[in-house]
């Protein structure tokens, strides 16, 4: 009997250990009949028609759920597998299994991750409006998925009708957090009050959910109702309550072993890693799907470092290859071609209809019932529509336990797919939030009154900036007559994580340790302007936290300048210093903002070199603690740069220099060029002597104020060409901190020709890219400032507002219509 046996065994066994690798195709082997060369063709397929679909749809604004799970479609037999060469050669049946396998550890590791990232606390904070809400809005649709059951359950008999109607209302009634936030970034809502509405009532309806399926798992039997059931779903109780008692505990203990400032040793970190596994196995053999075990695992795990390490360490390598393997595999298994007679395609929209309506029609009640308008209720409504994993891992699992036919699948997928898909083209169209803001007219430092309060936007892309940029406010000068307003804009890029959505839903207490790296820096950047804000009297700090792709972070940063009503923006330059001194890019990324900030901003803008700007920040008497220097050509820029810098200059602590660059004997600057009319050369000539009188008019202005100023030295250069300045400014002692110059955009001055032809940065202008270069020997901060040249800064004084005597404006001879130097026609 135990050789039949064993003769038995090995006809089952079709293991074979060449069968995983190939010898070669010199050796005559095909790679394809061999399952890692296989997977690793599968797996670039499977990442690269997804990327191809996210670039594809990016300009639709669509979430990254729906190209992978369009990719899959297309990878399947709706379209690409329809071929069954294609199928047997990319996809053969034997392979699925080892494709299913590593997409469920992809699974596993990413709703741990998801655990991770959550904040249980959060929920008990989110208010009673989010809570009804959220209930409101699964009620509906999960009372349509119960109509909806009845009617499919006739064609699929085999199933038990409770556990189909479970299934099918937790796949109609949920909202996946992840798609919602970054949706809501898209849109440009994570700081409104609707979206901080959607993303609290999202937060609660993903538990809700997770809670559903492991009873839809739990009940998922063909046989009649069984204590089975009853087991599994106290089992699972029970080993939530083993996690929080047992396991937390134990994880709280090895992250207080550690030493003080390290982070946690390597043997710990593979610990928790096994214990994902272990965690999957456990919930796997109780009867209900591994994936609960692993998010459970993920949730006991307190947040601070450890919670950083893990979330560093396996993100990226997880949601960017792995969890595309998942989506892909749902793909695989939904065969369009399946719906086949016209009443089921019938059926399928209905559903679509009723299920975004029944969600629509929860919140908008909810909504009208708080009295929130109708159009943000029914924008709120569409935004829970957002579907994701956890729709697919519960249209997986009712497949695999016969729940789901193919039928049924495929039409869930795409109700699935279709009512994400549709969400942000609609709030594009219906929501568009009305400007609350009033125009305003102190756009510029210049218009700014001496008397009043001095509003400043600080973007910040990381802590390094910090620094300087707290040193450069302290120098402005907050006194008890003018007080500086200061909002500091932490600058974070959108990924597809919903970790760092979290950080603007979280208004956490100071004292909690961070949810991930992004937040830990956004706490960072903010502790350092709170104690800022302590310990320098006149100032006060609003942080904000703007989370968008970069290319178009600009409108983040020019609508916070608007809505604040600030007169200038300071944004770090792409480039930092290195150790030898020289400037290094960090990210083009950062190049590209710049670029576009300063072609819309709606106010002055400064762009700061950061190369340091030491000294105290507490300064007493005479103490010297910067030496700032202002090169002054001309024009508006360097005007807003002097007003800056006139500013300054009243604090005790600040030593000033103004250079100012005029032409020698052989100017030629408003000569007319041949070959140009009387009327333009008039109007060029017109627009340099007007240009010169503000010039003058400023300069006297800026004199006749600190002339009796010790700490202000003024002086003039003569220089007839570029090489000339680049000489002088070459010359100018080391001793200064921080350089101010205008950008000079769209001057021509014989003083700077020549210099922007081998200009590397032409955002900064020809002084600016200058000043910035890693050649220049002086190595101190640059601040390069470009006037706001909008028509609304002149209406002010045109309406006759009376300029104050210490107020350094353009005077009223310079409000005859004109054209400035951007482009803009003023009045």
């Amino acid at each position: 009997m135990a050789d039949s046996a064993n003769r038995t065994d090995q006809m089952i066994v079709c293991y074979a250990p060449t069968m995983i690798t190939t010898n070669g195709i010199w050796q005559g082997d095909n790679p394809l009949d061999y399952s890692l060369p296989l997977f690793i063709l599968q797996l670039t397929l499977v990442v690269v028609t997804t990327r191809i679909l996210v670039f594809a749809l990016k300009p639709l604004r669509q979430p990254r759920v729906i190209s992978e799970i369009l990719g899959g479609i297309i990878l399947g037999p709706s379209v690409l597998g329809r071929s069954k060469k294609f199928a047997d050669t990319i996809f053969p049946l034997r392979s699925v299994m080892v494709l299913e396998t590593m997409a469920n550890v992809g699974l596993l590791y990413f709703l741990f991750l998801i655990g991770v990232e959550m904040d249980i606390t959060v929920i008990k904070r989110t208010g009673k409006k989010a809570l009804v809400i959220a209930i409101a809005g699964m009620i509906l649709p999960f009372l349509i998925g119960i109509s909806f059951a009845f009617v499919l359950h006739e064609k699929s008999e085999f199933v038990r009708l409770g556990t189909f109607i479970l299934f099918l209302g937790v796949a109609l009634s949920v909202t996946s957090f992840p798609v919602l936030a970054r949706i809501l970034a898209e849109l440009k809502l994570l700081n409104s009050e609707i979206g901080r509405l959607a993303m609290s009532s999202a937060l609660i309806n993903d538990m809700c959910a997770w809670i559903l399926l492991a009873f839809a798992i739990a009940l998922a039997e063909n046989e009649a109702a069984s204590l089975a059931s009853l087991w599994v779903i106290l089992s699972s109780v029970l080993f939530v309550v083993f996690c929080v008692c047992v396991v937390r505990p134990l994880i709280s203990w090895m992250i207080g072993s550690s030493p003080e400032g390290e982070s946690v040793s390597e043997f710990y970190i593979c610990l928790i890693l096994t214990g994902v596994m272990v965690s999957g196995f456990i919930t796997d053999a109780l009867g209900t799907h591994s994936v609960f075990g692993a998010f459970v695992f993920g949730l006991v795990i307190p947040n601070g470092p450890l919670g950083i390490t893990l979330i560093e360490r396996l993100e990226d390598f997880v949601s960017g290859l792995l969890l595309p393997l998942f989506f892909a595999i749902s793909g695989l298994k939904t065969d369009i071609s399946s719906i086949k007679d016209f009443s089921t395609w019938a059926i399928l929209a209905v559903v679509i209809v009723l299920a975004c309506a029944g969600k629509v029609a929860g919140t908008l009640l909810v909504t009208l019932y708080y009295k929130i308008p109708f159009y943000e209720g029914l924008t709120l409504g569409l935004l829970m529509n957002a579907k994701g994993l956890i729709e697919m891992i519960v249209l997986n699992v009712g497949k695999d336990q016969k729940v789901l036919d193919d039928q049924a699948f495929a039409i869930m997928v795409i109700v699935a797919t279709v009512m994400t898909s549709v969400i942000s083209p609609i709030v594009t169209t219906i929501y568009k939030p009305a400007k609350k803001f009033a125009p305003y007219k102190r756009r510029t430092i210049q218009r700014t009154k001496p008397d009043g309060e001095f509003r400043i936007l600080v973007c910040v892309h990381t802590p390094r900036n910090v620094p300087t940029i707290i040193n450069l406010l302290e120098a402005s000068n907050p006194t008890k007559k003018s007080s500086i307003c200061t909002y500091v804009l932490h600058l974070v890029e959108l990924t597809g994580r919903s970790s760092a959505m979290l950080i603007v839903h979280t208004a956490r207490k100071s004292g909690r340790p961070a949810l991930n790296r992004t937040q830990a820096q956004s706490d960072h950047i903010i502790h350092a302007f709170e104690n800022f804000q302590q310990n320098v009297g006149f100032v006060s700090v609003n942080p904000l936290t703007a989370i968008s792709p970069y290319s178009t972070m600009h409108e983040d940063i020019c609508e916070v300048a608007e809505d604040k009503r600030v007169a200038l923006i300071i944004i770090p330059f792409h480039k930092q210093q290195t150790v030898d001194g020289g400037m290094e890019a960090t990210n083009p990324a950062f190049r590209t903002i710049n670029q576009n900030v300063l072609a819309n901003a709606p106010c002055s803008i400064g762009i700061l070199v950061d190369r340091g700007l030491t000294g105290s920040t507490r300064l007493a008497g005479n103490q010297i603690a910067h030496h700032v220097a202002v090169l002054f050509f001309g024009g508006p820029d360097d005007r807003e740069a002097l007003a800056y810098a006139s500013r300054m200059s009243e604090h005790p602590g600040i030593n000033l220099t103004v250079l100012r660059f005029t032409p020698g004997e052989n100017d030629t600057m408003g000569e007319p060029r041949r070959g140009q009319s009387g009327r333009e050369i008039l109007t060029v000539a017109t627009e340099n002597d007007r240009e010169k009188q503000m010039d003058a008019e400023f300069i006297n202005q800026f004199r006749a104020r600190t002339s009796n100023d010790p700490s202000v030295i003024y002086t003039e250069k003569f220089v007839n060409n570029g090489e000339e300045t680049v000489a002088a400014i070459r010359s100018i002692d080391v001793i200064h901190d921080l350089f101010l110059v205008g950008r000079g955009e769209g001057q021509t001055s014989p003083l700077t020709a020549g210099l922007t032809d081998w200009s590397e940065c032409p955002e900064l202008g020809a002084i600016g890219d200058l000043l910035a270069s890693s050649d220049f020997a002086a190595t101190c901060s640059v601040l390069v400032v470009q006037q706001y040249v909008g028509a609304e800064v002149f209406g002010e004084a045109a309406a006759g507002t009376p300029d104050s005597p210490g107020q350094l404006h353009d005077r009223p001879f310079d409000l005859g219509r004109r054209t400035s130097p951007r482009g803009l026609t003023q009045p």
